[in-house]
């Protein structure tokens, strides 16, 4: 069977990477998290103190981008990969608040964009694979077979980022989660460098009032449509 490139992008905190994983699964296809990726930098930038919330020394992080390097290592026990940075699984650590308070600043460098673009193109010159992101069915893969543009409201999103923090320990609180959310859709959608749009062919999908179950059910239809036309 003819393998495709799935590209969903969207907001932050719409579910992308939850229905990409399913896909992914259900295909048997590769999964590929760019949002981990551009986290996994903000992590090196935070941890080597490049950036913190008084100032950001651009020239000396892009500089110190070379020393940055990224896999996915696949866990069996999740059924999907893991981001690893220099050696060591970081899933975990990239998923706070406070990475999450800087990645969209990072994430608007061009050199980062370049690099990781770069790397996201490779991992998909086979097909057969599901990508996540912003800039996914517009800059990585703009030929992708099939584009879906993930939306929602503000306060839907905020209240999943702020289940998922609680759920995980993190001391929090709902309103600071809401800032976060608007700020990084602000940032990511005004930014120079790929600013997060909508493909002009991408199927856009607002998840605002479904369950995970019917937006599965909604999404599936359209990749089994697509594969038809690729037979």
């Amino acid at each position: 069977m003819q393998k495709i490139i799935i590209a969903i992008d969207g907001y932050s905190s719409t579910g992308k990477s939850t229905i990409a994983k399913q896909l992914a699964q259900t295909l048997e296809y590769i999964y590929v998290d760019s949002g981990a990726m551009y986290r996994a930098v903000t992590l090196y930038a935070l941890q080597n103190g490049f950036i913190n919330d008084d100032e950001f020394q651009i020239d000396e992080f892009v500089h110190d981008l070379h020393k940055v390097h990224l896999k996915f290592e696949f866990n069996p026990d999740l059924g999907y990969s893991e981001i690893v940075l220099n050696g060591v699984n970081v899933e975990k650590e990239i998923r706070t608040l406070e990475v999450s308070n800087f990645v969209s600043q990072v994430s608007a460098i061009p050199e980062v964009r370049y690099q990781l673009v770069k790397i996201q193109r490779k991992l998909g010159e086979d097909r057969g694979v599901v990508m996540d992101g912003r800039d996914i069915g517009t800059v990585v893969f703009p030929d992708a077979e099939l584009k879906i543009f993930m939306n929602a409201s503000p306060e839907i999103k905020a209240k999943r980022r702020y289940d998922e923090l609680i759920a995980r320990g993190d001391e929090v609180n709902f309103e600071e989660v809401l800032r976060n959310v608007r700020e990084r859709d602000y940032i990511d959608s005004h930014r120079k460098d790929s600013p997060l749009i909508k493909a002009e062919d991408a199927i856009e999908i607002d998840n605002s009032d479904l369950t995970l179950e019917e937006q599965f059910d909604k999404i599936m239809g359209l990749v089994k449509m697509t594969l038809e036309d690729y037979e």
